[in-house]
């Protein structure tokens, strides 16, 4: 029981460590969900073809967290998607996890 309860303390510091300082607080949950809501990979597919992930290339003009966030509001606004800060926040975490990796 002392294990299990010392592993469940220490995840969150893990888990937070991952996390680029930029995106502390970002709710990954929401990031997912306004991806998919808004078909983001749908547009990327139109734009780059295949499934249009080759649209996030970790060595190309995206190389700092905060261009992938202004990148991430540059198609809010483009798209007039309405979203907040904190959701472009959101979304921009989740592409740092699934694709960029900043530390």
């Amino acid at each position: 029981m002392r294990k299990s309860l010392l592993i469940l303390l220490t995840l969150p510091v893990w888990a937070m460590a991952q996390i680029h300082p930029l995106y502390e607080g970002a709710d990954l949950k929401l990031g997912e969900k306004l991806i998919s809501d808004n078909q983001c990979s749908a547009c990327h597919a139109r734009n780059v073809g295949g499934d249009g992930n080759a649209i996030y290339r970790p060595a190309g003009r995206i190389n700092t967290p905060g261009s992938l966030r202004g990148m991430v509001e540059y198609c809010n606004a483009q798209l007039n998607l309405g979203m907040f800060p904190e959701e472009v926040n959101s979304i921009s975490a989740v592409l740092n996890r699934d694709f960029y990796r900043f530390k």
